[in-house]
């Protein structure tokens, strides 16, 4: 199939913007790729992508095939839209500890969704679990194919060209990258993209401080959706890591206003922690340099949401 002529060919080369009215004076540089720019609103189109058509490709999946995932809504979107364009069914395991809008987005493309309740409506590594039991135990009926998005290594390499891209932009000027990680392949994909780019960078992982299992090695339950899953994100490479850092999540959510009032920046959660916590690094690492986030998705996604209520 030639993605040039359908709409798989909108993904990528989404904007990259720099902060202009929440980065205090005296700091270092913060600029954002603007990652809802992609179809369905997220990076997660970038990892879909990559990973269905390599699989198409190696002859493992086949049109009229289901897909199925367990998800949080945004990768399970992103699956849903590019196996609506590649003739694919798509399940997705969900829970209602997530946005409505986004399962809402789902069915939309076509996709079958089941949820699985949750305790109080907080995402917690023992609901992850169940969710993950579930979605392995659809996976082995005949003609379906487990999308993998903690395993498959086109997971990662999918976000390659975002850090290209990146490294393009800014003509290779950046001294540090950094993003919020749920599997850890949109920060170390991009990264490959940034060194296979020659940009050498530091390169900081945050988490929501109300589930720190990066940090202190014990998850707990959390409301900023697509990180902070309560165990080792299969993709995340500590050793090239200069830092882990815990952010509050009531001081992203905070941001996440601050950044569509003053900057026209409408984001969710995982954005606003990572503008906040990209903030702290510029102010200590001070003027003359500069940092790259990402804007991981929009906030269309999260109206109604406590985010923006």
């Amino acid at each position: 199939m030639d993605h040039k002529k359908n709409a798989l060919n909108a993904i990528g080369n989404t904007p990259l913007v720099r902060l202009e009215k929440v980065v205090p004076s005296h700091s270092a540089e913060v600029w954002v790729k603007l990652e809802g720019g992609n179809p369905t609103g997220s990076y997660k189109d970038r990892m879909a992508l990559s990973v269905l058509t390599s699989a198409i490709e190696r002859g493992e999946l086949s049109p009229g095939d289901t897909v199925i995932e367990y998800t949080g809504g945004s990768t399970g979107t992103a699956l849903a839209f590019v196996s609506a364009v590649l003739g694919l069914k798509f399940v997705a395991v969900f829970s209602d500890a997530f946005s409505k809008s986004k399962q809402q987005e789902m069915e939309a493309f076509g996709a079958e969704v089941t949820v699985i309740k949750s305790q109080g409506g907080v995402i917690t590594p023992d609901l992850i679990q169940q969710m993950k039991l579930r979605a392995y135990e659809m996976a082995e009926k005949p003609n379906t194919y487990y999308a993998d998005q903690f395993g498959s290594p086109e997971v990662r390499s999918g976000y390659k060209p975002l850090g290209m891209e990146i490294a393009q932009k800014l003509d290779g000027e950046l001294d540090l990258f950094c993003s919020a990680v749920g599997t850890g392949a949109a920060l170390m994909g991009s990264y490959d993209g940034l060194l296979e780019s020659h940009v050498q960078v530091d390169l900081v992982a945050f988490e929501p401080l109300q589930s720190p299992f990066l940090t202190t090695g014990k998850g707990g339950p959390h409301l900023v959706e697509g990180i902070g899953v309560g165990f080792e994100p299969p993709f995340l490479d500590r050793s090239k890591l200069k830092e882990i850092r815990a952010i509050d999540q009531e001081h992203a959510f905070k941001m996440c206003q601050r950044l569509a009032r003053k900057e026209g920046i409408f984001c969710g959660g995982s954005t606003g922690l990572n503008v906040v916590a990209a903030i702290e690094l510029a102010k200590e690492i001070g003027p003359g340099k500069r940092i790259v986030t990402l804007g991981c998705d929009n906030g269309m996604k999260y109206l109604g949401s406590h985010i923006y209520m």
